[in-house]
C-alpha cells in the first residue's frame, strides 16, 4: 500500500535529477494525496514531465465501473488482470517522490504516522503504470497507479506492502519500451533494507489539508501522545 507521499523539491531539481523538461511551474509537495494532479515521466514521452491524477475515482471511467479509489497494483499481478495488463506493457510511468508515508496501527483506535525516505531525503521514483478516461461529464483525463510488491524489513515493522522504488538504472529500463516482460518483472521487488530510513513523523500528516515542510521532520512517537484520536 501506498497512499500518500512528499515530492519536496523544486522544478530545477527534478530537471536535473530526471533529465527532463517541465513546461508546467511546480511547487514542493509535502503531503501529496490520492486525486490530486502530479508530475510522472511517462515511458512515451521520457523527456518530459507530464501531470496526471493519482488514481482511480469512480467519476473516472465512464464505461468502467469502479466501486471505490484505486491508488495502487499489485506488481506480483499486474502483468496478469485484464485491467493492469495493457497498461502494464505500453503505458507505463515512473513517479517522482522523496519519501512515502504509512501508518502502523497500536490498537484498534491508534495510528502512528511514519515517514519512509533515502539517506539524505534524496529524490526517486516509483514504479507506475498509466491510463485515460474519459468522465462522466465527457472530458478526458490521465490517471496513474503506483505498484506496490512485498516489504522490505524496514517497512514490514510497519505495514505489509510497500511502493516499488527505483534509482536511475531502474527508471531506465522501465521507461524503455523494448524492454520484454520478463526485464520488467525482475524489476519489481522491494527495495533493499539499507537504502531505506524510517521514522516517526506528526501527525499532522494524516489531513491531506496539510502541506508544509516541517511534515518531513523525525518527532519522537512520545511527541504525538495525545494527537492519536486524529486516526480514529
Amino acid at each position: 500500500m501506498c497512499g500518500r507521499y512528499s515530492l519536496g523539491k523544486n522544478k530545477k531539481d527534478l530537471e536535473e535529477r530526471f533529465s527532463a523538461e517541465m513546461l508546467s511551474e511546480f511547487e514542493p509537495r509535502y503531503n501529496i494525496a490520492p486525486t490530486q494532479l502530479v508530475p510522472v515521466i511517462t515511458s512515451q514521452s521520457p523527456k518530459g514531465f507530464s501531470f496526471f491524477y493519482w488514481g482511480i475515482t469512480p467519476d473516472f471511467g465512464r464505461n468502467r465501473p469502479v466501486s471505490q479509489k484505486l491508488i495502487n497494483a499489485k506488481s506480483e499481478t499486474v502483468d496478469q488482470k485484464v485491467s493492469f495488463k495493457k497498461s502494464f506493457q505500453s503505458r507505463r510511468c515512473i513517479v517522482p517522490a522523496d519519501g512515502f508515508y504509512e501508518w502502523k496501527r497500536l490498537g484498534k483506535k491508534t495510528k502512528i504516522p511514519y515517514r519512509f525516505q533515502l539517506e539524505g531525503n534524496s529524490l526517486f521514483s516509483f514504479a507506475g503504470i498509466w491510463d485515460e478516461y474519459e468522465t462522466v461529464s465527457g472530458d478526458v483525463q490521465h490517471t496513474f497507479l503506483i505498484l506496490t510488491t512485498g516489504p522490505n524489513d524496514t517497512v514490514e515493522q510497519v505495514h505489509d506492502r510497500m511502493p516499488v522504488i527505483f534509482g536511475k538504472e531502474q527508471e531506465k529500463k522501465w521507461l524503455d519500451p523494448y524492454s520484454s516482460p520478463e526485464e520488467l518483472k525482475e524489476l519489481l521487488i522491494p527495495l533493499s533494507n539499507s537504502k531505506l530510513d524510517s521514522f516517526t513523523v506528526s501527525p499532522s500528516v494524516n489531513s491531506v489539508q496539510n502541506d508544509y515542510p516541517s511534515l518531513i521532520n523525525k518527532i519522537s512517537p512520545a511527541d504525538q501522545h495525545g494527537n492519536y484520536t486524529l486516526f480514529g
